[in-house]
């Protein structure tokens, strides 16, 4: 099989826009940028700089809980790309590990998995499914059959407007006059 073989390239176009659908359905790089946090969270606190014949050890007394903090960053990363109905936890749980992580783990594995943690939560805690897109044959078709039309904003009368998306609730119109009614 050479590398101009057309098949290969298609399998690969392939591939790769099911990752892009796969990936645009979840939060993928707030997971991204959490599950990389852990790393230096997690390494910093047991690596060993050599300087020459001069062994610079980084441990801090703290050594566990930075590993703890990194492992669940980590978790909390993989979890956001396949459980996508946790984002808002798992997003607070990031900022509040990367926070803890400043005193604990070497300022948070050098500011580096402090901010990596930080961004990421805050992009998953923000992050919000999309909406599927409507067939394009739908708006110009009007109402479904047997279905009611749906009243057009018309004209003021008496300086009052009866537009239909009105929610607050307020609205002559709608005859609530202030009143909220449960069903």
């Amino acid at each position: 099989m050479s590398a101009e073989t057309p098949a290969a390239s298609g399998q690969f176009t392939r591939r790769r826009l099911q990752f892009r659908a796969w990936r645009g359905t979840r939060p993928f790089w707030a997971g991204l940028f959490v599950l990389i946090a852990g790393f230096p969270i997690m390494y910093f606190p047991y690596a060993h700089l050599q300087l020459g014949h001069l062994t610079l050890a980084m441990a801090t007394t703290a050594g566990a809980g930075s590993l703890i903090i990194g492992v669940l960053l980590v978790v909390l990363g993989i979890s956001l790309w396949f459980q996508k109905h946790i984002r808002v936890f798992a997003g607070v749980a990031a900022i509040l590990l990367a926070l803890v992580s400043l005193p604990v783990s070497n300022f948070g594995g050098f500011v580096v998995g402090f901010l990596l943690a930080l961004i990421g939560g805050a992009m998953a805690v923000a992050w919000a499914p999309g909406r599927a897109p409507a067939p394009e044959g739908a708006e110009e078709s009007g109402p479904a059959r047997g279905g009611a039309t749906e009243a057009a904003p018309g004209p003021a009368v008496d300086g009052m407007s009866n537009e239909s998306n009105d929610l607050s609730g307020t609205s002559p119109a709608n005859g609530a006059n202030g009143r909220h009614s449960a069903g």
